[in-house]
């Protein structure tokens, strides 16, 4: 099955804030393998919109620095699978150690 997996970036690495990121990389997996990944631009920040964005693009997982706490229930509530807490790298290094297993989750970074 694919799963698309969703990275917020900032100067092309994770971004610390999901809501005020630059890009979005969108990552398309299969049986563990990257197949393709797309750079998408959000709309404005706006809240709660960010949740319904990703899930009509079709997006599974969410890996990020850190969240608030209406994003993490509306992509909950949306059967999207929320990483937060988790070290700015390129949005490559983070999926692929999401599809190892090895992806490494702590304390929500966001500062709110």
């Amino acid at each position: 099955m694919k799963k698309l997996i969703a990275v917020p970036m900032t100067n092309g690495q994770l971004s610390s804030h999901f809501g005020h990121c630059e890009q979005f990389s969108i990552t398309t997996t299969e049986g563990g393998k990257i197949l393709s990944e797309d750079l998408i631009t959000p709309p404005p920040h706006e809240p709660g919109l960010l949740p319904k964005f990703l899930s009509e693009k079709g997006v599974h997982v969410i890996i990020a620095g850190g969240m608030g706490s209406r994003a993490q229930n509306l992509f909950t509530q949306n059967n999207i699978e929320v990483n937060y807490g988790v070290a700015a790298a390129t949005p490559n290094e983070l999926v692929e150690k999401y599809l190892a297993e090895n992806l490494v989750t702590g304390e929500n970074l966001c500062d709110h």
